[in-house]
């Protein structure tokens, strides 16, 4: 672990934090931030803009700027102005966490046109009041444990999981190879190249391996027929997002209610990195620091629908990426930020990934969404699941947030406001975490002594029903 007392090869007591680089090593170690962000900052703005029915032209703009939004919140993160931003090598972007409840928008739209100003308004407010409660945030975070984190972090991933199946099967359900043994081969191909790129290289190869992926199984993709090279042709090389692109925010309770459930989720998140970060980089994350750092994450939020953006957060693939690197210097990050912003400005750039076939995206979603899910279950290994108060929260808050993708009529007699709420799964179950928690955690003192060594069997002290032993696996 890197020592807080570190010194730069720039000057005597200059944290490596704070180290600049020579121009060729900062630039291409800020490519590389990008590279292993690249794949997760363009899903969200393909997720949400496929359910709109956006055309590939729009499609292409609202990935731009995604892309430019993320540098702008990057820059906010890494250089910081006033008492905004960690100034740590922290990366923002497009948060995952937004999807489930921006699709849930979408579909509870009647005109879809009207689905991402309604979702632009919903980021501002949640972004606004998100900057106001940093601080107060920062000294609450104690109510977001790893249970809690860790419950909605994998909730996240699964809910994401449905998106990637559908995109293996085809863009339109109704087309006649929709689900086609040529797509599914194309989404199956695709995953087995990133597989094999993980598995058999290493370093910043093994790094952008979706991204590789993505690229490789275009390329196979071109025989079939189904890779179309029209939105690469059809764009500008150089553009900027026009403010309001889509239309002025439109501001509505229930779309609100479920953003700032987000917002809330995207904090916890961003503290957690930040804590993380600040161990790997040998400059502990204090209360003042994550104060600051939430600041960029919801400032970055509340201003990127202005530029068509939607929600931003910290990037935890790339606190790994420092790891792995031991490159420290928050400069790197920023350069990688200027590079984001470069893309955003560039249609043509934005474009490429318009190219990319939806099975093979469908195929390299398969390991993005999972492993968010993944990330979670590490989370939740630290929760300490052997006590049976956090296996309760686990398995309720679990049991409802999936509700949305097994039974997604469960809500149909609800009013339509409600099921915007309702139907994302990550709102529902991170509410259920959070007052379970409180409950069981917090309220009256916890029961620290009841423990299980499996989830179905009684804890000390009660009394099984006569003949009744422990479930045997399955």
């Amino acid at each position: 672990m890197p020592s807080s007392t570190d010194v730069s090869a720039t000057g005597p007591g200059r944290h490596p934090v704070d180290e600049k680089l020579p121009a060729l090593k900062m630039a291409t170690s800020g490519l590389q931030h990008v590279a292993a962000m690249y794949a997760g900052v363009v899903a969200p703005p393909l997720i949400v803009g496929a359910a709109v029915g956006l055309t590939a032209t729009e499609l292409t703009f609202l990935t731009g700027a995604c892309l430019f939004t993320a540098g702008l919140a990057t820059f906010l993160q890494t250089l910081g102005i006033w008492k905004i931003g960690a100034r740590l090598p922290f990366v923002n972007g497009v948060t995952f966490a937004g999807v489930a409840p921006m699709i849930a928008v979408v579909n509870s739209t009647d005109d879809k046109r009207d689905a991402l100003p309604v979702i632009f308004g919903a980021v501002i407010v949640a972004g606004l009041l998100g900057f106001l409660a940093a601080p107060f945030f920062s000294k609450a975070v104690r109510f977001f444990p790893p249970v809690v984190t860790g419950t909605v972090i994998t909730l996240i991933g699964i809910s994401l999981m449905p998106v990637a199946f559908g995109w293996a099967q085809g863009p339109d359900p109704a087309a006649h190879d929709y689900g086609s043994t040529t797509n599914l081969g194309l989404a199956g191909a695709t995953l087995l190249i990133v597989l094999l790129l993980r598995r058999f290289t290493r370093g910043f190869v093994k790094q952008i391996a979706v991204l590789l992926g993505l690229v490789a199984g275009t390329l196979v993709a071109i025989p079939f027929g189904v890779t179309d090279f029209a939105p690469v042709a059809d764009v500008a090389v150089v553009g900027f997002p026009t403010p309001f692109h889509f239309g002025a925010p439109q501001f509505q309770l229930a779309a609100i209610v479920s953003l700032c459930v987000v917002m809330v989720v995207s904090m916890t998140e961003s503290t957690a990195d930040m804590l993380a970060l600040g161990e790997i980089v040998g400059r502990p994350a204090d209360e003042k620091t994550i104060a600051a750092g939430l600041r960029a994450d919801t400032l970055g939020s509340a201003v990127s629908p202005l530029f068509n953006g939607f929600m931003c957060s910290a990037f935890a693939q790339n606190i790994g990426l420092v790891a792995m690197t031991r490159i420290r210097s928050r400069y790197v990050v920023a350069t990688g930020g200027g590079f984001l912003v470069l893309m955003g400005l560039c249609p043509m750039a934005a474009s490429l990934i318009a190219v990319v076939p939806r099975p093979v995206l469908g195929g390299a979603g398969v390991v993005l969404f999972g492993s968010v899910a993944a990330s979670g279950i590490q989370t939740l290994v630290k929760a300490g699941l052997e006590k049976d108060n956090n296996v309760l929260i686990v398995a309720v808050s679990l049991a409802v947030g999936i509700i949305p993708i097994t039974a997604p009529e469960f809500y149909h007699a609800f009013p339509e406001t409600a099921k915007i709420i309702l139907d994302s799964g990550i709102s529902t179950g991170c509410v259920a975490a959070v007052a379970l928690n409180l409950v069981f955690n917090h309220l009256g003192g916890s029961r620290e002594c009841d423990e299980v060594t499996a989830p179905m069997e009684p804890g000390p002290g009660t009394a099984s029903a006569p003949g009744a032993g422990p479930v045997a696996a399955r």
